[in-house]
């Protein structure tokens, strides 16, 4: 027994010596609060919370004269992923070894031209994974931007600098693309909108491509009627539309992955429709077992593995030839560019660019046959009125500058989330609904391919209700999980373990 345990033993009668230890451990306390604290205004004075590469500014197109309309986003600003064109600039796609080898623009990207045109100001460039290659954020060479919501942790990837430009308030609105969730994952982390619309309905023209049959082009916003006017202007929408009847369908397979408590997702969406006409009864489905029977070419891929149901090996089955497609049209965009000039990438990017760049691939018109296959059965499902509800993300972000990172685990329930959209190219828009735990809690909503209006419609219509019920929870004591326990209690077991 140590020295200091065994003068605590022969005094532990004394009240003194408790007193002692009490004010020690305050101390040891107080400290660490202190230096967290210190740490944190460091991290939120960095300027402009680290989402730029550059800065600049492009002002809107003229006011055109009456009878002219206003402009629809006159008066907002906005900043760009480093992935699109800007005439006189270096696009330098995440990577100082790509903006070294590659002259500057000649054009403006289309999408950047639509913005201007309808009066918004671009004030710069953001930061992105390497490639866009990721799905945490991270950037070895500009910097990691700062999560404004929980800036010790991840802000997720890969648009990561234009999540932070408004999560912190930098810019109205934001450009990203997002092929693997790289505009869902950081809206969900970072406690904001993002929207990834129908695969195709806005032009990559003047964008980077990563993989084509995935990659859309997506924007960021604090507010509905801001993503709702950037829908507008990029989608050239037709301000009015018949009001249709909306069904909630929930996907209680995809809420199980998620370790927030109903009572602050399902249930609030549920009140939250429950005081606006215009929407019918909610419905519950396993999606899984729904995608393992309609989407046949997936049998190809399942894994051959006892412990998995059949819906969740067709939604593994899923993101990975989600994966797959992603590594091979990236090989066939950049593998002449990696191999000649054998960029410096961080090594988590590095064994994904690898990785693409090394496999065989034999099969590939399954994977294109397994995407047109899960167009057609969403369709089917959703048809003209229906709008698919689950988690953005199962998992919270890990913390910056740790060992930590993604299980394997928690890797996969984040691409099995991200692949619904992106393999069937349908539209999803990812709604912030408070905290949880500290963490910010997000669902996403889709809709079918091409039913963008429909969509950012209903989530303007719903939001104010939804903000009401998120109130309502959050002043309510914690709940018990499925387990009869208090979700506050586990959770706090996890932040030990974890710390």
């Amino acid at each position: 027994m140590t020295k200091p345990l065994t003068l605590i033993k022969s005094h532990a009668s004394n009240p003194k010596l408790w007193v002692v230890i009490g004010v020690t451990v305050a101390g040891i306390v107080v400290l660490a609060e202190t230096r967290r604290r210190r740490r944190k205004a460091m991290l939120m004075n960095r300027e402009d919370f680290g989402a730029f590469v550059e800065r600049f500014e492009i002002l809107p197109f003229p006011q055109p004269p009456p009878p002219a309309a206003k402009q629809s986003l006159s008066g907002l600003t906005f900043a760009i992923k480093d992935i699109f064109d800007v005439k006189d600039y270096v696009t330098g796609f995440g990577n100082p070894d790509w903006r070294r080898t590659h002259d500057v623009a000649e054009n403006m990207a289309v999408v950047v031209t639509a913005l201007l045109k309808n009066g918004a100001t671009c004030v710069g460039k953001t930061v992105m994974d390497e490639l866009a290659m990721g799905i945490t954020g991270e950037n070895m060479h500009y910097g990691t931007p700062i999560n404004p919501q929980m800036p010790s942790f991840v802000p997720g990837g890969s648009s990561s600098g234009s999540a932070v430009a408004v999560a912190s308030e930098l810019v109205d609105f934001a450009l990203g693309t997002d092929t693997i969730g790289c505009i869902r994952i950081p809206a969900a982390f970072c406690g904001i909108f993002g929207c990834r619309p129908s695969h195709g309905a806005v032009s990559m023209i003047g964008a980077i491509p990563n993989s084509q049959s995935l990659d859309t082009i997506g924007w960021f916003a604090r507010d509905p009627s801001v993503l709702h006017r950037v829908g507008h202007a990029l989608l050239q929408l037709n301000a009015v539309e018949p009001r249709r009847a909306r069904l909630l369908i929930f996907a209680d397979d995809l809420f199980q992955l998620s370790k927030v408590p109903k009572q602050k997702t399902e249930c609030v969406i549920s009140k939250a429709i429950g005081n606006l006409s215009g929407y019918q009864l909610p419905k519950h489905m396993k999606l899984g077992q729904y995608i393992a029977s309609n989407v046949p070419s997936l049998k190809g891929f399942h894994e051959e593995s006892t412990k998995l149901q059949n819906g969740t090996s067709a939604l593994k089955a899923l993101s990975s030839v989600m994966i797959s497609l992603q590594r091979y049209e990236f090989k066939a965009n950049h593998e002449e560019w990696v191999k000649s000039v054998k960029p410096k990438l961080a090594p988590d990017v590095s064994n994904h660019v690898l990785a693409a760049i090394n496999t065989k691939y034999e099969n590939i018109k399954m994977l294109y046959k397994v995407r047109t296959e899960m167009r057609a059965c969403l369709q089917s499902l959703l048809k003209d009125d229906g709008i698919l509800v689950f988690p953005t993300v199962a998992d919270p972000p890990f913390k910056l500058n740790t060992k930590k990172v993604y299980s394997a685990e928690s890797h996969d329930r984040a691409l099995i989330l991200s692949a619904i959209a992106s393999m069937s190219g349908c539209c999803q828009v990812t709604i912030p609904l408070g905290k949880h735990d500290g963490c910010p809690i997000s669902v996403s909503f889709i809709s079918y391919h091409g039913a963008d209006k429909f969509l950012l419609d209903t989530v303007l219509d719903m939001y104010s209700s939804l903000q009401e019920q998120v109130g309502i929870v959050s002043n309510l004591a914690p709940f018990p999980d499925s387990n009869g326990n208090f979700d506050a209690s586990e959770l706090l077991k996890e932040k030990l373990s974890a710390s």
